[in-house]
């Protein structure tokens, strides 16, 4: 599946709040162990502390990212200014590579099975995730997101490969504070994240952009793996919209009065043959998959107008997460031996499509 780049352009052009202090100290204290991940940022090492055997992993920014607009220490400021949270990667703090004076990022190394993305890649054809591993996945990440906005920080690029599970399978944490800012400054703003996650509004936003992308997310849990505003859009801000208009319908007057001055509405809106008003989002997530109380989370997150947009402090307070069951996801060998036979997948499968063309 075809996943849209990350934009970086600018992100750090408008992140200028106060930094906190933060200790710096030298790659040369650590050995390098293995490559966990590499990519137009650049790339993260896990490593481990010469003399306190600490094992950490290490993000070193590339030459691309620098001059992008990556500010390292404003990452680490911002990440730091979140502090311990049992749902958001531990910051160690900055370290600096003699070999390139350039600042690399010290976090805690979570020795998992890997991102939320990849597990769900791995889930492809095998049963949904059941409804209470699916609350229990968003409880942590909205419990992380109301930290984060609780600190005055915004992270901009939420979504499955940004989030980590841990090696017992018990939590997931959300990572890379890469394109992140403080919620205190003032715009204009630039455009950042993840095309298939992120809000309508953006540029134009504050920390409810968190709360669409984790929708987007809690959607791609349920659908097992497939993000839900992916098809036919294209690579761009106006193909995105159009994708996620066909789902939630066109805004009116009545349901975002501000939809009517921007862009997408002035220009390519007179433009389209066929416009969809409707929204139809439960038809996609019918109550087989998801049910009321579930849904009403999902529609209060993915809600276009940012200001009837659920919070993710609003939503944890939703009857749904009234129960949370400990989370517990399903490991490789657990979800083989779940597998049902040949025909039964057949026909899961051809059921699932039909809900997706619908």
């Amino acid at each position: 599946m075809k996943r849209p780049a990350t934009t970086a352009a600018a992100a750090g052009a408008t992140r200028s709040s106060k930094r906190r202090r933060v200790t710096v100290g030298s790659t040369e204290h650590y050995e390098e162990v293995s490559r966990l991940g590499a990519g137009n940022y650049g790339a993260v090492v896990k490593a481990r502390h010469r003399v306190t055997g600490q094992t950490v992993a290490i993000k070193r920014l590339s030459t691309a990212a620098s001059d992008s607009g990556e500010d390292p220490a404003l990452e680490a400021s911002l990440h730091e200014a979140c502090g311990d949270h049992p749902f958001i990667v531990g910051f160690h703090g900055l370290a600096r590579d003699p070999a390139t004076s350039r600042l690399c990022l010290v976090t805690e190394c979570v020795d998992g099975p890997g991102t939320l993305h990849d597990y769900l890649h791995r889930r492809r054809g095998c049963p949904p995730l059941p409804e209470h591993t699916v609350r229990a996945v968003m409880w942590q990440l909205l419990a992380a997101a109301e930290r984060m906005q609780g600190s005055g920080v915004i992270h901009r690029d939420l979504k499955p490969e940004n989030v980590l599970i841990s090696g017992d399978h018990r939590s997931v944490k959300i990572c890379d504070f890469g394109l992140a800012m403080p919620a205190s400054d003032a715009p204009p703003y630039e455009q950042a994240g993840t095309l298939a996650y992120k809000a309508p509004e953006m540029p134009a936003y504050d920390a409810r952009v968190d709360a669409w992308s984790l929708g987007c997310v809690m959607a791609e849990v349920v659908g097992n793996g497939t993000p839900p505003f992916q098809d036919g859009a294209d690579d761009d801000e106006d193909g995105q919209l159009r994708a996620i208009f066909d789902v939630l319908g066109v805004p009116d007057g009545a349901t975002w009065p501000e939809f009517s001055s921007t862009p997408f509405a002035t220009k390519v809106l007179p433009e389209l043959e066929v416009v969809n008003w409707k929204n139809r989002l439960r038809e996609v997530f019918p109550e087989a998959v998801l049910s009321q109380q579930g849904f009403e989370v999902l529609d209060g997150l993915l809600t276009c107008n940012p200001r009837k947009r659920l919070t993710a402090g609003a939503a944890l307070k939703h009857p749904w997460f009234a129960k949370v069951d400990a989370l517990v996801l399903p490991r490789k060998d657990e979800v083989a031996s779940a597998l049902p036979g040949k025909k039964m997948v057949r026909a899961a499968c051809a059921k699932r499509r039909k809900l997706q063309c619908v």
